[in-house]
């Protein structure tokens, strides 16, 4: 009998230790796959916790979840007619060197941004902020009647660098895009649809020239801000989001 709770107190602890070791391993990748995968979903077709207006407490009235994705349901309005005033902001965390993916539509004609390093303020969100800009490209001209510079289209840093247009490929409206930024101090990358667009250096000489001689010249806050929010434009025309996503770096 002596023996035979004895045997039964090994197998215990050896079973015991087994379990710990299992434990510890689970743990060790479940941290693995953690730090491969170490995305932060702003928008993950459910929630929309962390939105709201900029400057504002609550969701402006049009930005609303249809069948998985955010939507800004809203008329769509010529340029001439523009209101815009609804822009909204991930307000839960600040970021400042990041990755970020998302995928877009948006209608014949429709224009939009999404802005980084927002802080809020008595300023429009573009007068202070970089801008990844998403629009319809093929369209737009035709429907307003005027003429866009490469600055003002798709993928570009808004009024401070181009694509490069033999890597751009522009899809027509109500096609998935799927858009990136790469920010870090030492480089900024745009990406669309799986092809690099561009590349700077933020805060460099060349940075601080094109700004001094181009649309920002009258806007001295401009890229001043080194982190912040992110943020979606109201620009007058309906848009469709999804998988909006940002990793840390």
């Amino acid at each position: 009998m002596k023996h035979l709770i004895t045997f039964l107190a090994i197998t215990i602890i050896l079973f015991s230790c087994k379990q710990n070791k299992k434990a510890e391993q689970e743990v060790i990748e479940q941290k693995a796959e953690t730090k491969v995968d170490d995305w932060i979903y702003l928008f993950d077709g459910i929630s929309l916790d962390g939105w709201r207006a900029y400057n504002g407490d609550v969701l402006p009235a049009g930005w609303v979840i249809k069948e998985g994705e955010l939507t800004f349901d809203t008329e769509k309005r010529s340029e001439a007619n523009r209101k815009g005033g609804k822009d909204i902001i991930y307000a839960a965390e600040e970021f400042d060197n990041f990755e970020l993916y998302w995928e877009w539509k948006i209608p014949e004609g429709g224009n939009s941004g999404l802005l980084y390093h927002i802080q809020e303020g008595d300023w429009a969100p573009y007068e202070v902020s970089p801008e990844y800009q998403m629009l319809d490209d093929l369209k737009w001209e035709e429907i307003n009647n005027a003429t866009l510079e490469e600055w003002q289209k798709t993928g570009a840093d808004y009024a401070m660098y181009v694509p490069d247009l033999s890597q751009k490929m522009v899809k027509p409206a109500m096609e998935w895009n799927t858009s990136r930024i790469i920010f870090t101090t030492e480089k900024v990358e745009h990406w669309l649809n799986g092809k690099k667009l561009l590349e700077f250096v933020p805060w460099s000489e060349d940075w601080e020239t094109r700004k001094k001689a181009g649309k920002w010249k009258d806007f001295p806050k401009y890229g001043t801000f080194k982190s912040g929010y992110i943020a979606i434009q109201d620009h007058d025309s309906p848009l469709w989001l999804r998988n909006i996503k940002i990793k840390k770096l």
